[in-house]
C-alpha cells in the first residue's frame, strides 16, 4: 500500500474522515490528490500529510500553523527547520493545554464546593429537620 493510489472512499475509510473533509483540505491546498476527471487519487504523500493534518488538529493547531509546518518539509535542510518550528509550536501548545487543565481543575473544585454547600443547605431545609 506504500505507493498505492487511494480513492476518496478508501481515504475516508482509512482515516475516518468524510469526503467533505478531504475536499476541504484540498481546497485549502493542504492536500493535492491526482485528478482524473472527477476522480481524486491520493498518493503516499497525501496520506502522510493527512496524518499530520489530523494530528495537528487533535493537538489544537490552526490550519495556518499546520500549513506552515507542511510547507517547511521541502526546504531541503533535512527537515531541520520543520522540526524546529514543530517543536516550538508543540511546546507552546502544551503550555496552553496545561494552563487549560489547571483552569478546569480550579473550576471543577469550585463547582464541587458550591454543590457541597448547596447539598448541606438543602439538607437543613428538609421539612422534617426544621420541625424537630
Amino acid at each position: 500500500m506504500a505507493d498505492e493510489l487511494m480513492t476518496i472512499r478508501q481515504m475516508c475509510d482509512l482515516y475516518d474522515v468524510t469526503p467533505r473533509t478531504l475536499r476541504f483540505y484540498e481546497a485549502k491546498e493542504l492536500l493535492a490528490p491526482i485528478r482524473r476527471g472527477q476522480k481524486r487519487l491520493f498518493t503516499r504523500r497525501d496520506r502522510g500529510r493527512l496524518t499530520l493534518i489530523l494530528r495537528g488538529k487533535r493537538f489544537g493547531f490552526s490550519l495556518e500553523e499546520i500549513r506552515e509546518l507542511l510547507d517547511l518539509y521541502d526546504l531541503g535542510d533535512g527537515r531541520f527547520t520543520q522540526l524546529t518550528r514543530a517543536m516550538k509550536l508543540g511546546r507552546e501548545r502544551l503550555d496552553g493545554l496545561r494552563q487549560q487543565r489547571a483552569d478546569l481543575d480550579a473550576a471543577i473544585a469550585e463547582l464541587e464546593d458550591q454543590l457541597s454547600s448547596g447539598d448541606a443547605m438543602l439538607a437543613e431545609m428538609q421539612p422534617d429537620k426544621r420541625a424537630g
